[in-house]
């Protein structure tokens, strides 16, 4: 079938449904919900099957639902209405959730249900759970629908509030009076809700330094403690307050000042000079870690393997993150183990550099020149190791320079249901992390450059039809985990590992020779210094757009291949070209 995608963005769950509906053969074209006019323009052009709405924020003009069935994955149970569902389960502490595929009517969530699953809720932020539990029911919903859509015979079920399964209904929009912290009456565990509720927009409202800032990114501490709502600690960009049982970070904030566009930035960033008051707290990165608290980067060993996590905020590495990954990667090569997993966070693997400090920095152009090298330096890292097999553990989505960092590694294995974007060009950059090495080298030259100039999502499972990564696990994050854990373990303990690990100093050896590190270093950076530096503006425009979240005027052509002319067909990679 031809299925048209009306969103607000082509975000993490829209690109996920349309690799899905690819694979099985159906024709997606993306049109951002830019305006009436615009959407009604790509369902004239496209002429599609069925109108699939993953993410929208506004309602489909009547024009277009009134003469096509238009599906809205809508992020709550059977009957639960209102643009705050997430929010409010989060808040209210819901046990169970869900996600509803159904009919755009003129009565907002109001149409008849297509699909509908749910799942049991985390005590984890709205964009995790969005990522994970929401993206997965949603999924399962939409590729339901459709096939039931398309047996023709299938009559969606009415909106019925008698029914027992039907348990939702209808909410208002959150506004911050409902997300307010008291610091004087609310647990550790209610504040944690209400940050993670609002998280990663549009945060919680609260003061700072007689300053208001938007609070993101909440971890519960259990060993530290002050006088309620007193600021206590800082750690790695983080800020701990004490609350009337306990304590929370929080690793972002963003100032409120009406009227100016302000960024997401790390906690000690955002408020500047006034956090040289706190006290800075410091840990090593194997301490064990029996309590809740915040941390970015640590280190476990077990059974011959060392576990180097990595969880950065969104997947962005700004370049003191870089620098402090690369050390602890240097400490775990000092280990007496032989295999390492490189293990990104749940939500992303990484994303590769941190475009919001570089546009906060007071020279842009000289922090992403900082930021892009530091993070080479991890991958240098990586790639010189010979006295370690390296194993990346792509648990997350990953983009950019973050799919880069983990080709550097010797094997690479992805969880089945993550998107991966190896490309830079559409953020105005050439890139680095060394991927004119490590990209031609797994894919060959042909399929790199398409790779890099197609700018699209690639799904985990053409990444490794086309040998972008070695071996898909299926699951969720626990499973993934445990087979990946099964995986290292057999490693470390395999007889041929020293022989292996010969094979990998030869190889290096032999790539060396032939052309070294250093050059193609030198190589990327002479075009991201243009980047950087140079008269095309294109980079810094770019990241301005991307960090402000300003609004797209148009729908680029590389998903909206309806105004391209190629009717939606998706891209077909030369798997041939593999070398």
């Amino acid at each position: 079938m031809r299925v048209l995608f009306l969103t607000s963005a082509h975000n993490s769950l829209s690109q996920r449904a349309a690799i899905e509906l690819h694979e099985r053969g159906h024709v997606v074209s993306v049109e951002l919900a830019i305006s009436d006019a615009l959407m009604e323009d790509a369902v004239e052009r496209f002429q599609p099957d069925l109108i699939l709405a993953p993410f929208l924020k506004k309602a489909i003009p009547e024009s277009i639902w009134r003469k096509n069935v238009c599906l809205i994955v809508h992020p709550g149970i059977k009957g639960d209405r209102g643009p705050s569902s997430l929010d409010w389960a989060i808040q209210e502490g819901a046990s169970t959730w869900g996600v509803t595929v159904l009919q755009a009517i003129e009565e907002m969530d109001g149409g008849d249900i297509w699909a509908s699953h749910t799942f049991p809720m985390r005590p984890v932020a709205k964009s995790t759970l969005y990522r994970a539990e929401v993206t997965e029911a949603a999924i399962r919903g939409v590729l339901e629908a459709v096939d039931r859509f398309s047996s023709v015979k299938y009559v969606a079920e009415k909106l019925d509030y008698t029914k027992p399964d039907v348990c939702g209904m209808l909410r208002p929009s959150m506004k911050q009076a409902d997300r307010r912290i008291d610091w004087n009456v609310d647990s550790t565990v209610a504040i944690a809700r209400k940050i993670r509720a609002g998280d990663s927009n549009p945060g919680v409202l609260d003061r700072l330094f007689d300053k208001e800032y938007f609070v993101f990114g909440a971890h519960e501490e259990d060993r530290l403690r002050g006088e309620p709502g007193q600021l206590i600690a800082q750690r790695d960009g983080a800020i701990c307050r004490a609350t009337v049982d306990g304590a929370i970070w929080f690793t972002h904030l963003k100032r409120r000042l009406p009227g100016a566009l302000t960024l997401k930035l790390p906690a000690v960033m955002a408020v500047g000079a006034e956090a040289a008051s706190l006290p800075v707290l410091r840990a090593p990165i194997d301490e064990d870690l029996a309590h809740r608290s915040f941390r970015e980067i640590r280190y476990v060993e077990k059974d011959g393997v060392g576990y180097l996590h990595f969880d950065f905020y969104n997947g962005a590495m700004n370049t003191d993150q870089c620098r402090r990954l690369r050390d602890a990667f240097v400490f775990a090569c000092q280990r007496p183990t032989k295999v390492i997993a490189l293990l990104g966070g749940r939500d992303f693997w990484s994303n590769g550099i941190h475009l919001c400090t570089i546009e906060a920095a007071a020279d842009p152009a000289d922090e992403s020149w900082l930021n892009i090298n530091a993070i080479d330096d991890l991958v240098r890292e990586i790639l010189s190791t010979s006295s370690h097999y390296i194993v990346a553990g792509i648990r997350g989505n990953a983009g950019a320079g973050g799919v880069m960092l983990a080709l550097a590694a010797d094997q690479v294995h992805a969880r089945s249901s993550v998107v991966l974007n190896p490309h830079y060009k559409s953020m105005g950059l050439f890139g680095s992390e060394y991927w004119t090495y490590t990209l031609p080298r797994r894919v060959g030259e042909t399929l790199a450059t398409q790779l890099t100039e197609a700018c699209l999502p690639l799904g985990a499972r053409a990444a490794r039809s086309i040998g972008l990564v070695d071996h898909v696990l299926d699951g969720d994050v626990a499973a993934f985990d445990s087979k990946l854990t099964r995986v290292v373990e057999r490693l470390a303990a395999d007889p041929e590992l020293p022989d292996m690990l010969s094979r990998k100093r030869d190889r290096r050896f032999a790539d060396e020779a032939r052309k070294p590190l250093a050059r193609y270093r030198e190589e990327e950076l002479t075009q991201m210094w243009q980047n950087f530096y140079g008269v095309d503006p294109t980079y810094h425009e770019a990241r301005r757009r991307f960090v402000y979240k300003l609004p797209a005027t148009e729908t680029c052509s590389r998903i909206a291949r309806h105004r391209a002319g190629s009717a939606g067909a998706p891209i077909v990679f030369d798997v041939s070209a593999r070398r």
